[in-house]
């Protein structure tokens, strides 16, 4: 009777569903403060539950989402069909372990091939560590001949293990991990000319983003692509892809290289792309494609993940693909990217002293401000107008939306950025 009497009077405070049930905006932020590692400078709100293109905080506010999770919700918030694909599979197989085959993770990689070309893909679970294996194959490529150098370029981005940021052409990741990882360097982007410079006998592939997302939306030229894939061959190099933000249809293309070259006539494929973000849209989930003539360089005991390719994770993947297809997703993003990318130019024109630039992609846009204004001091005044954005760099917001974001919205994310900008405009 004691012990009954006990677990009673512990179930409440013991109950998580209870705690989360009478938390307030407060009482989430304190429980942050004290339980989990300061890693992040947050915002300050607290989401609670999204449908399509909104979310809710825990005081009901209702916001626009044109951050997707930087670039992942690629369907949204509680898409049905994701919720629906997730749920079934999970009363039937959750996770095997790669020894074994699982249905689904083949017919995925099947998907990812046809829209690239012949090669085979290693799934994993973020973009990180779909770089870190990039890396790992270019050194076993070069590893006989003593090669093992990469060169990246300024203002990349390529993940927060030791390797990526060793990788990454900003400053501000390295800061306080010394020593860095061996065989990484940067030259500039859109610079073939200082990539043919750096490099040496000890240089065994190049990795580029074709569109640089984390410093502000820079897009390569379709001549840097294809001058790339040339030296690459000349000097027996691979040439390397990060597609994870700009990658998985956002740009209107499945890869956002084939959308910068979709009107140059060149034959071009890169030696491998790594991917995340989009390809879970929400779900963990990453990956890398391999060209067929280098696909067998991982051979058994090479490389791993526990995580990688379940059959939850494949599962919510191909329903994804099957979605952005019948849907037409890819053409959504082009036309509501041309449309918010006219719009947001417009009012470059009309504000100059307050916007320097507009640029993008499909649904992957940059806006960059003067640099007197703090890309974060912007989003938290979109945050007033109940918009969600993305800050990059000092002075540049993102736009990064579910790719079926419907025009009536972006019309709405408009008028709250031109709210944004008439009043600096007042105040300037």
């Amino acid at each position: 009777m004691r012990i009954e009497e006990n677990v009673q009077r512990s179930e409440p405070d013991g109950d998580l569903t209870a705690d989360v049930q009478r938390s307030n905006a407060g009482h989430v932020r304190e429980a942050f403060k004290k339980f989990v590692v300061p890693s992040y400078s947050r915002f300050d709100l607290v989401l609670e539950r999204g449908e399509g293109s909104y979310v809710w905080d825990v005081d009901g506010k209702r916001y626009l989402d044109l951050a997707a999770g930087i670039a992942v919700c690629s369907l949204g918030h509680a898409h049905p069909e994701m919720t629906k694909a997730l749920t079934e599979q999970s009363q039937k197989l959750i996770h095997v372990s790669n020894l074994y085959y699982n249905e689904f993770q083949g017919w995925l990689a099947k998907r990812i091939v046809d829209l690239i070309a012949p090669g085979r893909v290693f799934f994993c679970n973020s973009g990180a560590e779909a770089n870190e294996g990039l890396f790992k194959l270019a050194r076993k490529f070069g590893h006989d001949d003593v090669r093992y150098e990469i060169i990246t370029t300024v203002h990349s981005f390529h993940g927060r293990t030791l390797a990526g940021i060793a990788a990454t052409g900003q400053e501000k990741v390295k800061k306080g991990f010394g020593p860095a990882v061996e065989g990484f360097k940067q030259v500039p982007f859109n610079d073939l000319e200082a990539m043919r410079g750096a490099i040496t006998p000890q240089t065994v592939a190049i990795l580029v983003e074709p569109v640089q997302g984390e410093s502000g939306i820079t897009i390569a030229t379709p001549e840097y692509l294809v001058g790339l894939r040339k030296l690459c061959d000349e000097r027996k190099l691979l040439l390397l892809f990060d597609e994870v933000q700009a990658g998985h249809f956002r740009t209107g293309k499945f890869q956002s290289w084939q959308r910068i070259l979709e009107n140059e006539h060149v034959d071009f494929v890169p030696d491998a792309v790594s991917m995340a973000k989009s390809l879970g849209g929400g779900f963990p989930m990453g990956a890398f494609w391999v060209r067929e003539k280098f696909a067998n360089i991982l051979s058994p005991g090479t490389h791993a993940s526990t995580f990688g390719g379940t059959p939850l994770a494949c599962a919510v993947a191909l329903k994804i693909f099957e979605v952005i297809e019948r849907e037409n997703l890819a053409e959504n993003a082009r036309e509501i990217g041309d449309f918010l990318l006219r719009e947001l130019q417009g009012l470059q024109q009309r504000f100059p002293k307050l916007v320097k630039a507009a640029r993008g992609l499909g649904l992957m846009i940059g806006i960059e401000f003067q640099p007197q204004f703090k890309a974060t001091d912007i989003v938290k005044e979109l945050h007033e107008r109940n918009v969600l954005t993305v800050p990059a760099g000092n002075s540049v917001i993102r736009l990064l939306p579910a790719l079926n974001l419907r025009k009536s919205e972006a019309e709405e994310g408009l008028r709250a950025i031109e709210e944004v900008i008439l009043d600096l405009a007042k105040n300037s």
